[in-house]
């Protein structure tokens, strides 16, 4: 993971997290989408990424999900993982960022975001703490607090999880 210089500041504002709101497709994903014979689709999910969010939630963060995509592979995966809301087909990520942040009773200064590409960049600009995967567009490498080692689908939200477990003192490892 790319920690800026000033790591205290990171730490800080990780310990105010309340609220972790990820994009799907190249963030918990790898951003392929594989179209099934019959209709369906297929994407990979990384186990790794799926502990870090249960452990996450378990410390008392909530977790949820914007994707301008719906996929019933992303509806199933959220509710493995007890991540609520997942809002799929989204347009305006903005307007679902609001609404998730209000119903969760967190400030954006409590929410923490993962983005990948340019719809992201809007709740970048909004958020307490955002990460980047390590493959995202530049622009949002560039916009985020915090730069990933590991690309979408790859454990990318594992690293995110930890650094906010291990700031508020909640990695019990």
């Amino acid at each position: 993971m790319s920690l800026p210089p000033n790591l205290q500041e990171i730490e800080a504002r990780a310990q105010k997290i309340r609220l972790l709101i990820m994009d799907v497709d190249g963030v918990l994903t790898d951003g392929r989408v594989l179209y099934l014979p019959g209709g369906g689709e297929a994407k990979s999910f990384h186990v790794r990424d799926g502990l870090g969010t249960q452990l996450l939630i378990a410390s008392g963060v909530r977790v949820a999900l914007i994707s301008g995509r719906e996929a019933e592979t992303v509806t199933r995966r959220a509710e493995e993982l007890g991540i609520k809301p997942a809002m799929q087909g989204v347009d305006d990520k903005v307007a679902a960022f609001e609404l998730i942040t209000k119903e969760a009773d967190a400030t954006p200064e409590q929410t923490a975001y993962i983005g990948d590409d340019l719809p992201d960049l809007p709740i970048l600009d909004r958020v307490g703490l955002g990460f980047a995967v390590a493959d995202a567009a530049p622009e949002v490498r560039a916009k985020a607090h915090v730069v990933l080692r590991a690309g979408g689908g790859q454990g990318a939200v594992r690293e995110a999880c930890e650094l906010v477990l291990r700031a508020k003192g909640a990695w019990n490892v």
